[in-house]
């Protein structure tokens, strides 16, 4: 047969070339394109990391450029040395931090202790068809194919489930769906008023506006509408879990569900454990959190609950250099080079100047530094929302609000690691302080908020992992926070 034929040929063609009857002659490679190649291959890279040298990249590019250039031999002792340069490094050692979060966090399931029977969830109820509301009522429909009651003003109905069938039709398009959009569509039952579609809800998760009063008023009406077995979870990102649970019969059943914007792509989600919330409410909310294909945070009640409270001192840090004369644009441009999407100063343009000065003066009852209070006096609301903020529509610090921010035109310039050290250490105090208060009861879990809630560099391993690989836990505690 032909193979046996080729076999053979084969063989002999390969004893020739080991006795030396045969020369192997091979085409002269030709590498004159490759720096060109490797140059074009760099910016590419620089882009991608936002104008960060990452060593990964860096020393696998030097391993094809110098490497391809020499005999086989002396290109393979390169590689060794270009791939133990990545491996001592501080990002290997923060990405494999973060590559065992991910493994931790992929299965929420195994939070859950052995032998808890999750209870029913076949049909859900989300008040209040906002943002987050239609978000979340996005991922059910996405990711769980159940029926869910969405209840609001008649007005809020239809705008929201246009902007539902939107998203879902952009994920259809991508084929991730597991059903037609219109089929998807149907599950959902608009309702205006209190209806007997909610007495077989088995879970409601409550997105409605963020003032008590309006809140209490709903739990209040919603506790005579549903079973008593139902799991009732609050959306809220400011409000105390605690506080809320005094509106709800049973607050056993009751806890904070934070989902973060948008609910369809961001994988954390936050469960906070009141006072009186029970363990198999904070299981079932694992349990959906998993069915949902979150990464859960649980935690106890506290102001900022994690992801929020570490945020809050990282803000105000930076409201205060901005005081001190500190430029937007290095503070924003630090951040970055840290290995953040975006800056400080620009987060808040896109958040909201309003939302972050009533949420440090009125949820956390703080002074505000001036430098963001008179920017807000001034009704600077914020690029997105009214056009004026630190910035201006094209991007660029907007002139006008330097005053507002330093009116003595105070000067200080710090290095880009000074900025980082002061923006950061904040953060690293306060998830001490979660850990040494038992609002949470480990490190990895900050952590996992850190990267997959705010966009803290996956190479850096989370804040905490980034204190013990800098030294700065040692110094501040004389101990690292992982063991």
């Amino acid at each position: 047969p032909e193979s046996a034929d080729l076999l053979a040929a084969a063989k002999e063609f390969a004893n020739d070339i080991v006795s030396g009857r045969a020369e192997l002659k091979r085409p002269a490679q030709d590498f004159s394109g490759l720096d060109e190649v490797i140059a074009t291959a760099t910016k590419g890279v620089l882009k991608a990391s936002r104008g960060r040298e990452l060593p990964g990249p860096k020393y696998a590019l030097q391993a094809i450029k110098e490497g391809l250039k020499v005999p086989i031999a002396e290109g393979l002792a390169l590689e060794v040395e270009c791939f133990m340069n990545v491996l001592k490094s501080p990002e290997s050692r923060g990405m494999i931090n973060t590559f065992f979060l991910k493994t931790y966090s992929d299965k929420p399931q195994t939070m859950i202790p052995k032998g808890f029977k999750t209870g029913s969830m076949n049909k859900f109820a989300v008040l209040g068809f906002g943002i987050m509301g239609r978000g979340i009522v996005v991922e059910i429909l996405r990711r769980l194919q159940k029926p869910v009651v969405v209840k609001d003003l008649p007005a809020a109905l239809e705008p929201g489930k246009a902007a539902v069938q939107k998203v879902l039709e952009g994920m259809a398009e991508k084929g991730r769906l597991a059903q037609p959009v219109d089929q998807l569509m149907k599950l959902i039952i608009p309702v205006s008023e209190w209806t007997d579609e909610f007495k077989d809800v088995d879970v409601v998760i409550e997105a409605v506006f963020e003032d008590p009063a309006v809140k209490d008023e709903v739990y209040r009406s919603l506790c005579g509408m549903v079973s008593e077995n139902c799991i009732l979870a609050s959306n809220t990102s400011s409000l105390p879990v605690n506080l809320l649970a005094g509106s709800v019969k049973n607050p056993g059943r009751f806890a904070g569900i934070h989902f973060f914007s948008p609910v369809w792509k961001m994988e954390l989600v936050e469960i906070i454990r009141g006072k009186e919330t029970n363990e198999d409410t904070i299981n079932n909310l694992i349990a959906l959190a998993a069915a949902l294909k979150k990464r859960p945070v649980v935690c106890n009640d506290n102001p900022g609950f994690v992801v929020n409270a570490m945020l809050f001192p990282y803000f105000i840090k930076t409201y205060e250099l901005l005081a001190e004369g500190v430029s937007i644009e290095s503070i924003d441009a630090a951040m970055m080079k840290f290995g953040l999407p975006v800056g400080p100063v620009r987060l808040t343009d896109e958040v909201g100047i309003d939302t972050s000065y009533l949420v440090l003066t009125k949820s956390l009852k703080r002074i505000a530094p001036p430098s963001l209070e008179n920017v807000y006096k001034a009704g600077r609301l914020g690029r997105n929302k009214n056009g004026k903020g630190y910035y201006d529509k094209d991007g660029r610090v907007d002139p006008e609000v330097l005053p507002l921010i330093n009116p003595d035109g105070k000067k200080a310039e710090y290095s880009e690691t000074e900025i980082q050290q002061m923006l950061f250490t904040p953060f690293v105090v306060t998830g001490h302080e979660l850990l040494e208060k038992k609002i949470i009861a480990d490190p990895r879990l900050i952590d996992i908020g850190a990267i997959w809630g705010i966009g803290f560099p996956a190479d850096k391993g989370g804040p905490m992992k980034w204190a013990d690989l800098t030294g700065l836990s040692g110094k501040l505690y004389k101990k690292d926070f992982y063991k």
